[in-house]
């Protein structure tokens, strides 16, 4: 008999969870973006939660709250409540900062649940017209030969951007200076300024700018040439042989949101990636769909965390703050 209670308390329990995943979502949804207005983060996840209130029926709002290496906006969805209703957009500076920023106060699979990826794209190495080097080649040289005096703008500590400009100072043995701003905005007009020299960007937000002359492309961060600026060689092929590092997106949930909320999430973005018109126009934009279930998705961090820790380890990377 007590077998009987525990088995019909058990299925009471999966019956309500269902039904409030098949209710959900009866209020907004907001998706806290950590990172600063007009970088990639924050333009995927406005297409995203239009698409997502077109297919629930209901009101997505994003919320950029940068700061922190991405650290102030993912501590708010860390701190909010279980239930679906507010979601984090997130990228591999996350994965980064589980072992550059190891003090933080959250665990990102401890403290968040994936739900899905979103999408990836190469990284563009641009340098101002200023500086005299038109190939990558040249411009390493020109770095040998004056150690600690060029500089390179990221968008914050741990983010791919800084992890990139990392790597390839590891890995060819240039010593630039690293400098650090907010948000990609901040570092994308002070490179088009000329105040630094060099920045690793996501093709997508800085094609526009080599295509207009406004900045000097050296390398993508691909293994193969981006079908958006085919005529730029990879950073592997134009001097540093095996370079490869990309930037990617993707949804998390607070620990301990209903799983069945977190498998209609993942079908719902999995499905809006994967449609004609998404993959079409994110291939203009030199972006690839991602598309995995949440436990896919936990792996594919898992070893991106343990990835970067190595170049962390390698680099000597800090977290400049």
């Amino acid at each position: 008999m007590r077998l009987l209670r525990l088995a019909l308390a058990w299925f009471a329990v999966l019956a309500a969870t269902g039904a409030l995943a098949q209710a959900w979502p009866t209020r907004p949804v907001k998706i806290i973006v950590p990172f600063a207005a007009g970088g990639p983060a924050d333009i995927y996840a406005r297409l995203l939660a239009e698409k997502l209130q077109a297919s629930l029926g209901q009101t997505f709002v994003v919320e950029d709250r940068p700061g922190g290496g991405a650290i102030v906006g993912t501590e708010a969805v860390v701190q909010s409540a279980p239930d679906g209703y507010t979601l984090l957009m997130m990228s591999n500076t996350h994965t980064v900062n589980e072992s550059l920023i190891p003090d933080k106060r959250y665990v990102l699979l401890r403290d968040l649940v994936p739900v899905a990826p979103v999408n990836y794209s190469d990284l563009v190495l641009v340098v101002h017209p200023s500086v005299p080097a038109k190939t990558l080649e040249e411009f390493l040289a020109l770095a040998r030969a004056n150690p600690g005096k060029l500089n390179y703008a990221s968008s914050g500590p741990g983010t791919p951007y800084h992890m990139a400009g990392e790597l390839l100072k590891a890995m060819a043995n240039v010593d630039i200076v690293h400098i650090p701003y907010k948000g990609s905005s901040g570092a994308r007009t002070d490179i088009l300024g000329g105040q630094v020299q060099m920045m690793f960007d996501a093709i997508t937000t800085m094609a526009p700018n080599v295509r207009a002359g406004k900045l000097r492309a050296l390398g993508t961060s691909g293994k193969t040439r981006s079908t958006v600026l085919p005529e730029v060689p990879t950073v592997s092929e134009a001097g540093v042989p095996g370079y490869e590092a990309v930037i990617w997106l993707g949804v998390m949930a607070p620990a301990n949101t209903p799983k069945p909320i977190v498998d209609k999430l993942n079908a719902e973005i999995n499905r809006i990636v994967s449609s004609a018109e998404v993959r079409k126009a994110w291939a203009e934009q030199g972006a690839v769909p991602l598309s995995m279930t949440p436990d896919e998705f936990a792996k594919y961090m898992r070893e991106d965390i343990e990835k970067w820790a190595r170049v962390v380890k390698v680099s000597g990377a800090k977290p400049d703050r």
